[in-house]
């Protein structure tokens, strides 16, 4: 089952040179676009990351060096994918821990401010793992009925965005509340519903999580010394505080809010 849009869904998956968002960068980039009429639009771009790749990244993706010494870097695609995914729901596999923060990062250092606040995130991982709690490979073959390396190569995003696509889909028909038995695991054929039930508890306020909101709409700290008070409070009283930060190694898009909020002070 596929499901009911109302605005274009992007499914993609990244591949970069490590897990640190202040430092990683992106070395493929794979996504379907699902308009609103159905059809799918399909892109893969491998990227040169400005950087050697790490042999451990080599072995776990088989993306080279040399594959990717005269590829683009990101800032030369970004306006090109700014555009592409103007206006669309994204979904991926674990990406509002992952993938969108590094993508958010990338199109900050790349002089573009994507607006991610504006659509709404679909974490499949987070889905799963609130009905199911598994892997992406079980996910396949829990909601597909087969191997997942029967049909795909792991560590690939083409691979991992195609498959993903396939697990959304089979946990519509799963969940759908005509077929499913137990109410608890119903999931209606409606993007904010599909998205209420991939939440988790504290929705954050930057992708790193440095700050969360409370159930009241408050920025909180949500690391260090000061987690859970309220950042406004904080930054009030302890201007060294938003210095540290701005200096320290955070991403740009926590910098960003950070900035926000000392600019309400």
């Amino acid at each position: 089952m596929k499901p009911n849009l109302t605005r274009p869904l992007v499914v993609f998956d990244l591949e970069a040179t490590g897990l640190d968002i202040a430092t990683t960068h992106i070395i493929q980039i794979s996504y379907i676009k699902i308009h609103l009429d159905g059809t799918e639009e399909a892109g893969n771009e491998f990227i040169n990351p400005g950087m050697p790749i790490p042999p451990m990244i080599s072995e776990l993706t088989s993306i080279t060096d040399e594959m990717v010494k005269d590829k683009p870097t990101f800032k030369e695609l970004a306006p090109m994918l700014a555009e592409k995914f103007k206006g669309c729901d994204f979904a991926g596999y674990n990406s509002n821990n992952y993938d969108i923060p590094l993508l958010c990062e990338e199109f900050l250092r790349a002089g573009i401010n994507f607006d991610f606040s504006k659509v709404r995130l679909i974490d499949v991982c987070s889905i799963f793992k609130n009905m199911e709690r598994r892997n992406l490979a079980a996910a396949y073959k829990f909601y597909c009925g087969r191997k997942m390396e029967d049909d795909f190569q792991a560590h690939l995003a083409d691979q991992d965005t195609a498959a993903t696509w396939a697990v959304l889909q089979g946990q519509l028909d799963m969940y759908n509340p005509e077929t499913q038995e137990e109410p608890e695991k119903h999931m209606a054929n409606d993007m904010d519903e599909i998205l209420k039930v991939g939440s988790t508890k504290f929705k954050p306020v930057d992708f790193a999580g440095r700050m969360v909101y409370n159930e009241q709409g408050e920025k909180l700290i949500n690391f260090g010394k000061y987690k859970g008070q309220k950042a406004k409070d904080v930054l009030a009283r302890d201007r060294g505080y938003y210095s540290w930060v701005m200096q320290g190694d955070f991403t740009l898009n926590t910098k960003m809010e950070f900035q926000k909020i000392m600019a309400e002070i």
